[in-house]
């Protein structure tokens, strides 16, 4: 079969484009999970973890071409009528425990942003550089699922793919830096993103239980439209945004304020 044809060549620009649409929460992460590490240290854990997700990511790639049927296939399930019911794949297993980790990382970061601001608590010691890695790897996994199953959807070429998680792995080192230094200069965004990683946590738990058929008391959990997904994300960076002129407009009238009256008292 000819790799570059026209229709090949088509595909491979719009697997592209789902790479990187859907790999950016999994940028996100890799950028404040690396702030972990050591600082001399992570620029390294950003390159080798994703570097090492990607190499992982084709291997898991051409295990799924082969065992699709295995990993979507039952596992075990549950039936209490009425209550609980629902049949488990191993991809709906992965997928719930992706949703739950990652609401596990964002709550535990944001409670500790209050805990430093309320207690005055001291900053943590950085992780070993090691640890970091394999979170951003074990993470990178899990996005990949249902990136590389949407891509098998469009095509049957390993090569095509193979490309496409090579391009977007690319892309990911080459950006890294830049959305960790962003988030470094402007700390307030952080919160941001890890209320975004919230988000994406409730996301994959919601799409897990959809593929495990999961119901409580006869109500089907069903899976987060992408475009509610991506809309509620552009409300909180706008919010972010406008909350944040807003502030400095308010700092820059009360200090205006705070010279006049000096003024004044001085005559």
């Amino acid at each position: 079969m000819d790799l570059f044809t026209i229709e090949n060549l088509f595909t491979l620009m719009m697997l592209i484009v789902l790479q990187a649409v859907l790999g950016f929460d999994n940028l996100l992460y890799i950028s404040l999970e690396s702030k972990r590490a050591p600082v001399a240290e992570q620029k390294k854990v950003r390159w080798l973890g994703i570097g090492i997700a990607v190499a992982l990511r084709i291997v898991l790639l051409f295990s799924l071409m082969k065992l699709i049927d295995y990993v979507q296939g039952e596992m075990f399930s549950i039936n209490w009528e009425g209550v609980v019911e629902g049949t488990f794949t191993l991809e709906s297993i992965i997928v719930l425990f992706g949703g739950v980790f990652i609401m596990y990382t964002a709550v535990k970061e944001i409670w500790h942003m209050m805990a430093l601001e309320v207690d005055g608590a001291e900053e943590r010691k950085p992780q070993s550089a090691a640890k970091i890695i394999a979170l951003i790897v074990m993470m990178n996994l899990v996005f990949s699922f249902d990136s590389i199953l949407s891509a098998m959807a469009l095509t049957d070429n390993f090569w095509i793919m193979a490309i496409a998680i090579i391009a977007s792995g690319v892309a990911m080192i080459w950006l890294a830096d830049t959305v960790s230094s962003f988030l470094e200069k402007n700390r307030m965004f952080e919160v941001l993103g890890l209320f975004i990683l919230l988000i994406v946590g409730v996301m994959l738990l919601a799409d897990g239980g959809h593929k495990a058929e999961l119901a409580f008391f006869d109500s089907h959990i069903t899976p987060m439209n992408k475009v509610t997904f991506y809309f509620v994300i552009a409300v909180l960076v706008l919010s972010d945004i406008v909350q944040s002129r807003y502030q400095k407009n308010l700092l820059k009238k009360k200090e205006r304020l705070a010279k006049q009256a000096e003024m004044l008292n001085k005559s």
